[in-house]
């Protein structure tokens, strides 16, 4: 079964990040180590909300608490939307068992060391890019973790879509029973694998005009895939949280217009009032 760093491991990083970004700005560093000095608060950021992440996935909640009846409700929509079924995706991929492999690898390994890399990636790369796609990753994250409090379960879940686990027979036990897993089994609903994809994908289209831009899209596509296919996720669970990373994108756009707006009145007030200060003393 896969492990992540604990939510106290992620603290104690935060922590001791804060700690040396404060050492080295106390300490008249040279142009490295105010090269360095971002690099430090942004890991102490990153550190801590990825903490708060782990401890708020850890709640109690492994009640069912009608999350079967709406995984079925879920079912029932897509279903009169005429979106293709998981078990379909499932079935393309069962049968072959190195196609079945990779599609659980691309589940269980991915999304974490794919977000990392594509963070550090533009951070030192894109710097003045990389505010707008961390907030939106805050964004999605933290609506995954409110919305998991409307209990849904996944398509495996569901007895007579007659899904197989195709995690537990090629070696990728992700969750194991309920209640016990990296994971929240009764949280399908976002999908943070499909979230976190879109963040990696759309950040690097976004951000870079290489041709190879396009083999990133591949990455939220299959996710999508993938997701779908090993029963873990409906797909109703990635367009929803496509739905709120592009919340998040539009709230960060709108305040950086409105702080764009304002800082030049603010400018212009102080330096009246200067002004005033300066006529009144003369």
């Amino acid at each position: 079964m896969l492990t992540w760093a604990t939510w106290d491991q992620a603290a104690i990083v935060s922590l001791l990040s804060v700690a040396t970004f404060a050492l080295i700005r106390r300490s008249r560093p040279s142009k490295a180590g105010n090269a360095l000095l971002p690099a430090f608060g942004e890991f102490a950021l990153i550190s801590a909300l990825y903490s708060i992440w782990q401890v708020a996935r850890q709640l109690p909640l492994t009640h069912e608490g009608g999350a079967i009846d709406r995984a079925r409700q879920i079912d029932d929509f897509q279903q009169a939307i005429h979106l293709p079924t998981e078990i379909a995706m499932q079935r393309l991929v069962v049968d072959h068992d190195v196609l079945a492999w990779l599609t659980n690898a691309y589940y269980a390994t991915l999304h974490v060391p794919g977000l990392i890399v594509f963070l550090i990636w533009l951070f030192v790369r894109h710097r003045d890019r990389y505010p707008h796609w961390r907030n939106g990753l805050a964004v999605v994250t933290a609506g995954c973790l409110v919305i998991r409090f409307v209990r849904v379960a996944p398509p495996r879940f569901i007895d007579e879509l007659g899904f197989v686990d195709l995690s537990d027979q090629h070696g990728f036990a992700v969750y194991g029973p309920v209640g016990t897993g990296i994971s929240d089994q009764f949280a399908a609903m976002p999908s943070v694998h499909v979230g976190w994809a879109a963040v990696v994908a759309l950040g690097v289209f976004a951000t870079t005009t290489s041709r190879w831009r396009w083999l990133f899209v591949l990455h939220l596509s299959i996710t999508f895939f993938v997701v779908a296919a090993t029963g873990h996720h409906w797909w109703l669970d990635g367009i929803v949280a496509i739905g709120l990373l592009a919340i998040g994108l539009r709230l960060d756009t709108a305040l950086r217009r409105f702080r764009g707006r304002v800082t030049p009145v603010v400018s212009c007030v102080t330096q009246n009032n200067e002004f005033g200060r300066k006529g009144t003393r003369s």
